[in-house]
């Protein structure tokens, strides 16, 4: 896949931009502190999925104060539809009594500061410095780690080398919400099994060799190298059917002699 230039950088952003415009997270939060709480549940988890969760949790408990008296196992009942979620409830327990204990109850605005909680590592401190705060971080997901590999904007083998390829190949005017972008073309058109090419409104300066541009276009066939070594494998034999042996031995009938 050949290098992507600035230039074909800007027009991915400028088609993205324009068809959506005014792009925001779709987990819904009240306060930086929900929106911590709410990235650190999506955790292997579906945003749709969280949001059916929290929309009564933040209800009764959208500070930490009111968490931290809710408690874990009652915080449990409000999650348990969420993968994971009794490690969660537990983190979301510390990192509601550190805010308190370490920040005054208050969300810090710095990702070394964010990290310091409890279930929050580097994704989840960029998610809400760019929602809550307004800076311009890229948090790199499942969707935006494919999209940046698939696309050729920025290839990495980890989310790490993608966040920083990203950062030096985006416009810095569509850096606030290239993120977001991002994450909803990863969601809803390039798909992780069947992308949506036909539709997709940068398909023409995409790199991606193995386009799908029909919605009818067969499944793939298998891929060769998977192909290659499942013929190299050797067929599994047969263990021979064992004789069943029963417990008294057979006795052959002994012939009589002739009378003579």
């Amino acid at each position: 896949m050949a290098k992507m230039t600035r230039a074909t950088a800007r027009k991915i952003f400028e088609r993205l931009a324009e068809a959506a415009p005014a792009p925001k997270t779709e987990l819904h939060y009240k306060n930086p502190y929900t929106l911590v709480v709410a990235v650190a549940l999506s955790a292997q988890a579906t945003d749709e999925g969280v949001n059916k969760a929290t929309k009564s949790l933040f209800e009764v408990a959208d500070t930490p104060e009111k968490m931290l008296e809710l408690g874990e196992k009652k915080l449990g009942d409000y999650i348990k539809t969420i993968g994971l979620w009794r490690n969660k409830a537990k983190n979301v327990i510390a990192l509601s009594k550190k805010l308190i204990d370490d920040f005054g109850g208050a969300v810090p605005k710095t990702r070394e500061d964010l990290e310091t909680l409890p279930g929050v590592g580097r994704k989840t401190a960029n998610v809400v410095m760019n929602v809550a705060f307004g800076e311009p971080t890229i948090a790199v997901d499942t969707h935006i780690f494919r999209v940046g590999n698939r696309t050729g904007l920025a290839p990495g083998k980890t989310p790490l080398d993608v966040e920083l390829g990203l950062e030096k190949i985006v416009p810095a005017d569509f850096l606030l919400n290239a993120h977001h972008w991002l994450i909803l073309h990863g969601r809803y058109i390039c798909k992780a099994r069947k992308p949506e090419c036909w539709r997709c409104p940068i398909a023409d300066l995409c790199g991606f060799k193995e386009k799908v541009m029909s919605p009818h276009a067969p499944k793939k066939s298998e891929p060769k190298k998977t192909a290659a070594k499942a013929a190299k494998k050797p067929a599994k034999k047969k263990p021979a059917a064992k004789k069943k042996l029963s417990g008294k031995p057979k006795l052959r009938p002994v012939k009589k002699k002739a009378a003579r």
